[in-house]
């Protein structure tokens, strides 16, 4: 089973999504079968290059109200083993990360795209890195297991650049505007950081609908209203 999940860097909610997916993956049975890849969306495409602190940018785009969409957040995340740490965070450009995963899903595979994905996500929301800076983002893919004169050199060229964007047409033409997205098997899609049981039950039909599995009980594999974050 091949598991597409479109997301952000700079989507909290994909943070969140990001644990309880994995946290269902490892109580399904068929989680030695399951391909997961991590496909590039943004939020905010026309972020700057020059990064500014969260807390002032979500203020101006949301008003008052963002506290209360932050701190909301950040209780969540808590159950979720995620710290976030808002007032540290800053408001970047994600071509860059999106590149770099990109790197390292055809270059190192899926499982190293994953272990760079999760920190790309905890250096922009947890440790205040700038995300769009070149240096800061190498230092980032060399702890997750990637060269550093590789990722220095992709960086500073244009590689990766027309197939990140190829892959961002291609979310706008599925029809994505709210991310995280799970798409099982091209086919089945899921919206939001929905509870690990509800991606459990998800897994468990696809594996039925595929024949890669018993059917699963109680398996409705309903999108839910909240946990996304949208354009």
């Amino acid at each position: 089973m091949k598991v597409e999940i479109y997301s952000d860097i700079a989507c909290p909610w994909c943070y969140i999504g990001k644990h309880r997916f994995e946290q269902a993956l490892d109580r399904f049975a068929g989680k030695d079968g399951v391909e997961v890849v991590y496909r590039p969306y943004q939020l905010v495409p026309d972020a700057p290059e020059t990064a500014t602190p969260h807390r002032a940018w979500l203020a101006e785009r949301y008003g008052p109200q963002s506290v209360a969409m932050d701190a909301r957040v950040a209780e969540l995340g808590k159950a979720e083993g995620i710290e976030y740490d808002f007032d540290a965070a800053l408001h970047a450009n994600t071509f860059l990360g999106h590149r770099l995963l990109h790197l390292a899903e055809t270059e190192y595979g899926a499982a190293a795209q994953g272990e760079l994905k999760e920190r790309l996500l905890k250096a922009h929301f947890s440790d205040g890195v700038d995300v769009g800076d070149r240096e800061q983002l190498t230092e980032v893919a060399v702890a997750a297991g990637l060269d550093r004169d590789r990722v220095a050199a992709y960086l500073a060229g244009e590689e990766g650049v027309a197939e990140v964007r190829a892959q961002l047409a291609e979310a706008r033409e599925l029809g994505i505007s709210a991310v995280p997205t799970f798409v099982f098997e091209g086919k089945w899609a899921v919206q939001g950081g929905q509870e690990a049981e509800s991606f459990l039950r998800v897994l468990e039909q696809v594996a039925a609908e595929t024949g890669t599995a018993p059917a699963a009980t109680d398996a409705d594999g309903h999108a839910c209203a909240d946990g996304s974050c949208t354009i």
